[in-house]
């Protein structure tokens, strides 16, 4: 009759030690963390500028994950710096940096870190700011678009992706022209076809060209097309 007790005791004791035990675990603490990105990078000015001090409007472009990791010579492959090698003049200052990571995506702080660093070095109309990229730079542009809304005055997406509630952080404001081939086999057109329907939904100033019977090489089209620049060119941010 005495062991009773002493049994309801001691299970007491060792629940209240698991207890014990458990909230031991939980350790609040912190620590401060400093990532550096070496960037190479290509800087395009445009004819007149250095004979002219008015400032001028800047396209950042993103190449895509066949241009990642490898030698910086690469970025000149696709693209606006495709054309400008081949002859092709631009109104605006143009800057493609390399993602230095082959397997990784973008480090989207490093490169508005650059962005905002060569615009502070030249003649630049903040409120000029475009933004462009292909495959993995598409799907960093509507990243950037999510994480610095108030920065870009015009985006042009080539067959990128992102999830469809990033729509809602955009500025409203922005418009926004996206391109997709409809037999992409890397990144599905449907990507592109539910976050242009939801934009459109939300009211937003979208363009979308759908290229058929086009692949994942949607840029070869986009990027020679002589409107995207004339379009990019007449927008501006009105803070």
């Amino acid at each position: 009759m005495q062991k009773k007790p002493f049994r309801l005791i001691l299970s007491a004791v060792i629940l209240m030690l698991q207890g014990c035990a458990a909230q031991s675990h939980l350790v609040q603490d912190e620590l401060e963390t400093v990532t550096r990105e070496n960037i190479k990078y290509y800087l395009y000015y445009p004819e007149g500028y250095f004979d002219s001090e008015d400032d001028f409007g800047l396209l950042l472009f993103l190449h895509g994950g066949g241009e990642s990791g490898r030698d910086v010579e690469e970025i000149k492959d696709t693209g606006p710096p495709k054309m400008l090698v081949e002859g092709k003049q631009f109104p605006f200052l143009i800057l493609a940096p390399q993602n230095s990571h082959a397997k990784k995506w973008w480090d989207t702080d490093a490169v508005v870190k650059l962005l905002d660093s060569v615009v502070d070095a030249n003649r630049v109309d903040k409120n000029r700011i475009y933004l462009t990229g292909l495959s993995r730079g598409g799907s960093a542009s509507w990243e950037l678009a999510t994480q610095y809304p108030e920065k870009f005055a015009a985006m042009a997406v080539v067959c990128g992706m992102t999830p469809l509630p990033y729509a809602h952080w955009i500025d409203k404001d922005m418009p926004i022209w996206v391109f997709h081939g409809d037999r992409d086999d890397v990144i599905d057109v449907e990507e592109s076809d539910k976050m242009v329907e939801k934009l459109r939904e939300m009211g937003r100033d979208v363009r979308y060209t759908r290229y058929q019977g086009v692949g994942h090489n949607a840029w070869g089209r986009a990027y020679t097309t002589d409107s995207l620049y004339t379009w990019f060119a007449n927008k501006k941010r009105m803070n």
